[in-house]
């Protein structure tokens, strides 16, 4: 079956090209739900909350663009829409003159390690660094998806940064005396 006629089959609420829809693009959109989410059980919540949306408004797609960034886009409005109605995603305070840059360093850091990092902070520094590093957005247009100002963006980005730099150097550091304490105990 084409796409064009999945799309079609959805649009009248065959349960069949649903779950078809679901196989076909739930990886995908799965990943992205992980990004924005804190663990697993989070994503898979957000990615259920996500196809209800686009089986609901499927009838509203004109086949005009990528299907496939449709989706996306449904996704991330769904996850973000949760945080919206949160109080935490306005930062404490919004002085953007302290701001600090973190400078990067080459470190050796897994993919899945640095993932894990952003995993970790907490969720108004989580989604706007994957909003701005990962997605590519402009802080005028994170304020606009969260409903904030463009200063609390620039600085819940530059708190994301200082903690991951944080995470990043207490684990250099513990490889570093991790080698240590091998290497000493190979010369002993």
């Amino acid at each position: 079956m084409s796409l064009e006629e999945l799309i079609h089959k959805c649009k009248k609420n065959d349960r069949k090209a649903q779950a078809q829809l679901y196989s076909m693009f739930s990886p995908v959109l799965f990943s992205i739900c992980l990004k924005y989410s804190r663990n697993k059980t989070e994503a898979e919540d957000s990615l259920h909350d996500s196809f209800m949306t686009i089986y609901e408004k499927i009838g509203q797609y004109k086949s005009k663009g990528s299907f496939e960034g449709w989706l996306k886009r449904i996704t991330v409005n769904t996850v973000l829409q949760k945080y919206r109605k949160k109080e935490f995603l306005n930062a404490v305070t919004e002085n953007t003159e302290d701001i600090i840059e973190v400078e990067q360093e080459e470190n050796e850091i897994s993919l899945q390690t640095l993932l894990g990092y952003i995993q970790e902070l907490p969720s108004k520094y989580r989604i706007t660094f994957n909003l701005y590093v990962l997605d590519g957005h402009s802080h005028k247009e994170i304020s606009e998806l969260l409903g904030t100002t463009v200063g609390t963006s620039k600085s819940n980005l530059a708190r994301a940064r200082l903690i991951l730099k944080e995470k990043i150097e207490t684990k250099t550091v513990q490889s570093i005396i991790v080698g240590i304490l091998i290497f000493g105990l190979e010369n002993a």
